[in-house]
């Protein structure tokens, strides 16, 4: 279990920081968003890059995949269906969909993928789906729900190519799928810059913290738990039902695949809440009250399959 408690110790002591750095005013009144804006615009986008420029694509054909994704568009269109029926509008619903779903597949889970499952690259399926599919298409409906693609259809279809964030990314798969080598003189300053992203995101989170009240409570308590009881039960016992009973996993395969749905939601869907300037509250409380639940859920799942 050593693992999961030194993931989760890691994002502890940086969003603790940064909650002392709001508290103090040391950033001064923009530093939460002058954070989010480098991430989201920067930082981000390079480590996407740097990630995904070095994969090996050839995990987009395992089975580790399809359940990972199988298991996400079972959530995400879980929540996305209450939203309709709620009408709890594109942009927030989109934010809570991405919270049932989008697992904190890098900061979080690396080290839970080396200390429990023993191997970092076990986490590469969900990291590359995300990146390569659910980011792009999420910040898409994002940006086109606030009127980011407006005007024609062409420019409505050019969307991802004006965001950073899917720019970033399909770029590290381009470079991937060509077989290019860039060179270190490229590399090394960019995945510098890269490395600002995920305690940038942690620091701006914790700032986020500071003079709001207790989660669970107003007009997001709802979505936040149906979001939060999506994202910590029910995708770890739709990606259990599907290894297991469709595709047929056993031992490490099984316990891969189910540790990694069970994940809580990832830090940086707060900057893109915050960046969209929509869904920010039920952002911030699904990815705090998640990442408290997947504690005890992480460790069952591993007692139990491991």
């Amino acid at each position: 279990m050593q693992g999961v408690l030194t993931g989760f110790a890691v994002i502890a002591v940086v969003i603790g920081v940064g909650y002392v750095l709001g508290l103090r005013g040391h950033l001064g009144p923009q530093g939460r968003e002058v954070l989010t804006k480098l991430a989201f615009h920067v930082a981000s986008p390079t480590l996407l890059f740097t990630t995904l420029a070095t994969a090996d694509l050839s995990v987009v054909f395992s089975a580790r995949l399809l359940v990972t994704a199988l298991s996400t568009l079972a959530v995400a269109g879980a929540f996305v269906a209450v939203g309709v029926v709620r009408g709890w509008g594109v942009g927030r619903t989109t934010i809570g969909a991405l919270c049932s779903g989008y697992v904190n597949s890098g900061n979080l889970g690396i080290p839970i993928a080396v200390y429990v499952l023993g191997d970092a690259s076990l986490v590469a399926p969900v990291l590359l789906f995300q990146l390569v599919l659910v980011t792009p298409v999420a910040v898409t409906i994002l940006d086109l729900s606030r009127g980011g693609g407006g005007g024609t259809l062409w420019r409505r279809l050019l969307t991802p190519l004006r965001n950073p964030i899917a720019l970033g990314s399909l770029a590290g798969v381009a470079v991937a799928a060509s077989g290019l080598e860039v060179p270190d003189a490229v590399m090394d300053p960019v995945t510098l810059i890269g490395n600002m992203s995920v305690p940038a995101v942690l620091l701006a989170f914790g700032i986020g913290l500071c003079g709001s009240t207790m989660p669970l409570r107003g007009v997001e308590r709802r979505p936040v738990l149906l979001a939060v009881a999506l994202k910590a039960v029910g995708q770890p016992a739709v990606a259990w039902a599907l290894a297991s009973g469709v595709f047929g996993l056993r031992g490490p395969q099984l316990l891969d695949v189910v540790v990694t749905s069970a994940l809580p939601a990832a830090q940086n869907l707060y900057t893109y809440a915050s960046t969209y300037g929509v869904g920010e509250r039920l952002a911030r409380d699904a990815i705090l009250v998640s990442t408290v639940v997947s504690v005890p859920v992480l460790v069952g799942v591993a007692t139990v399959l491991g």
